[in-house]
């Protein structure tokens, strides 16, 4: 399975007036990544997991739940993020 179980989009802009291209399937979530912030699309699956559980505990330590960008955000590098994505999907 490896990284075909995570879906990276292009980053959502404000300016871009529409989200047309940006809807995510059913059985996923969106959630922004890095210093880019970076949008990947995963499956809510991975919300049970304890590894993705502590980058939500950072999350919200660091968002609260005021989330910038409208969607999840998760503070780390997108190099942390696929790694540990990559290791969730070997489960």
């Amino acid at each position: 399975m490896g990284f075909r179980s995570i879906i990276r989009r292009r980053s959502f802009s404000k300016t871009q007036g529409s989200t047309k291209g940006f809807e995510v399937p059913k059985g996923y979530l969106a959630v922004y990544v890095g210093d880019k912030m970076r949008r990947f699309v995963i499956p809510v699956s991975y919300l049970n997991q304890p590894l993705f559980q502590e980058l939500l505990n950072q999350a919200e330590e660091e968002f609260g739940y005021d989330h910038p960008m409208g969607g999840l955000t998760i503070p780390c590098s997108e190099d942390k993020f696929l790694n540990l994505t990559s290791r969730l999907s070997e489960l």
